[in-house]
């Protein structure tokens, strides 16, 4: 692994507001459901309450002009077998049962145990029982088929948008009593859990593919200790490989594709859908281990530490980059198109002469993640424009290094709320640079009274195709360079103030 030196344990600060509770009323109760027959009044007041407790927390979020692209709120409830905080739904299940937790607008989950069989041709998961329950089912109230308790699921985690969940394959979750006479062969039998999902939606983002997959399947699954088997809805061969590293150390199997593989897979337990907490990070008073996103960068550690050994195995590199290391190692995350740095170039002459040795990156779609990962993971500084690849920041070391985001007009609140935020709970030191309107290049497009310029809120209040048109595909930034300096040495004098012991990280002294 290259690292230019190991962040101690007493430099992670892990930042971030304190979560507000939601109250969320709930009057129906997950698993095996006895029926009951309210009367009208109690009914009509148990869902009136309900609407109002559940819709007004949630009236800004679904209004927000980047709420088809982003999702919010913190999950406060516990998950089986990991999570036991706060709330009780599905925090343990019986044998022979199934448990939604549908309580929060973000993503259900539910749960399954006993004699579990896949049936990929149509769409279901069958838990078969013989059992007798008077706490399962009323007498007489059994379906016709013997259908005791059937569950709908979309194992996405923007349950609350809906245009994206449109897209996500539904599964039936069916429990139902064994017929003696009827044989439900097993054509695999895993003596491990399943953990089904979906790789559909906004996947191809790589903001979406962390926060709304990578991270909430670790969330989810790391309590196995690799014990568990991944069941994938919309199977990507390309996700598979371009994660590859990652899952592997979340499960020890090859995954399965549900779609495709009609065999009857047969399982002792069952989790459909994923856990998630809030943007790109994990809670720790969410876990049963206290995991914070700082394990996660860990666990990113292991995955790519083999890869990265392999890219750098010759001693002359190594040699290269342990003499390029006698300056604070800046990298710059360069974008073509809108939001690009028009004067990259000044950028980065300016941060050399601050002290900086100045790596400019550019991913692709096809960059290897490893790659991306070594350089920067072995820097000390991050620049970049808000936007999908800020989520990179989740390879910086915690504790030590620096993200500077660039904040284009018309994008305050997301880039604050969805990189921001994350990169504090990471433990980064964040350093938000908010252009005004002459770094931007509308100010050649519009007066300098017109509300584009002197009130962004407003036009995103209009929705999000105003923001999406005007904010973030038209728009191109100037950096006013000796104002931006003034971050540049900030972030310097972070660097060598926690390095100041590092002989390597004696570079050249500069003017302010």
């Amino acid at each position: 692994m290259v690292h230019h030196q190991r962040c101690s344990q007493n430099q992670l600060k892990m930042g971030g507001d304190e979560e507000a509770g939601t109250l969320v009323l709930v009057w129906t109760n997950p698993g095996y459901y006895r029926r009951r027959r309210p009367k009208l009044f109690s009914f009509l007041l148990l869902s009136l309450l309900s609407c109002l407790f559940i819709l007004a927390p949630h009236f800004f979020i679904l209004s927000s002009p980047f709420s088809h692209l982003y999702s919010f709120g913190i999950q406060k409830e516990g998950l089986a077998g990991n999570m036991a905080v706060n709330a009780p739904i599905c925090s343990s299940i019986s044998n022979g049962t199934i448990c939604c937790d549908r309580s929060h607008f973000r993503s259900d989950i539910c749960f399954m145990k006993g004699d579990i069989r896949t049936h990929s041709p149509t769409s279901s998961v069958f838990l078969y029982t013989s059992k007798i329950d008077g706490d399962m089912v009323d007498d007489g109230e059994e379906e016709e088929d013997g259908v005791l308790q059937h569950e709908k699921i979309k194992p996405y985690t923007r349950k609350w948008e809906t245009s994206v969940m449109d897209t996500i394959d539904e599964l039936d979750l069916i429990s139902t009593r064994r017929n003696p006479g009827v044989r439900h062969p097993c054509d695999v039998i895993h003596d491990v859990p399943a953990v089904i999902f979906s790789t559909g939606g906004y996947t191809g983002n790589v903001y979406h593919e962390f926060n709304d997959g990578i991270i909430p399947l670790y969330i989810t699954s790391q309590q196995f200790n690799k014990k568990v088997v991944f069941v994938m809805l919309e199977y990507h061969d390309w996700w598979v490989m371009k994660y590859g590293d990652i899952l592997s150390h979340l499960s020890g199997y090859p995954p399965i594709d549900f779609n495709r593989d009609n065999r009857t897979h047969c399982f002792t337990e069952v989790i459909t859908g994923l856990r998630i907490h809030d943007e790109l990070t994990v809670d720790p008073s969410l876990m049963k281990r206290n995991e914070s996103i700082a394990d996660f960068h860990n666990l990113l550690d292991r995955a790519y530490g083999p890869r990265i050994k392999g890219l750098v195995r010759d001693e002359e590199a190594q040699e290269k980059m342990q003499n390029q290391a006698r300056r604070p190692k800046l990298v710059i995350l360069s974008r073509k198109g809108s939001r690009a740095i028009t004067n990259e170039n000044v950028l980065v002459k300016t941060a050399e002469e601050v002290g900086f040795q100045v790596r400019v990156l550019r991913p692709q779609p096809t960059t290897e993640l490893a790659k991306i990962y070594m350089e920067l993971n072995s820097s000390d500084a991050m620049i970049g424009v808000h936007g999908a690849a800020m989520t990179h920041l989740l390879f910086m070391k915690p504790g030590c290094s620096v993200f500077i985001q660039v904040i284009p007009l018309g994008t305050d609140w997301a880039a604050e709320t969805y990189y921001g935020e994350p990169a504090k709970k990471l433990g980064l030191k964040y350093i938000g640079y908010k252009i005004s309107p002459r770094e931007s290049s509308l100010f050649g497009e519009y007066h300098k009274d017109d509300p584009v310029l002197r009130d962004p809120s407003s036009l995103n209040q209009k929705g999000w195709e105003y923001t999406k048109k005007i904010y973030l595909d038209r728009q191109t930034v100037k950096l006013d360079m000796p104002r931006f300096r003034k971050r540049l040495v900030r972030a310097y004098d972070h660097i060598t103030k926690i390095h100041r012991k590092t002989p390597l990280l004696s570079g050249p002294s500069r003017s302010k």
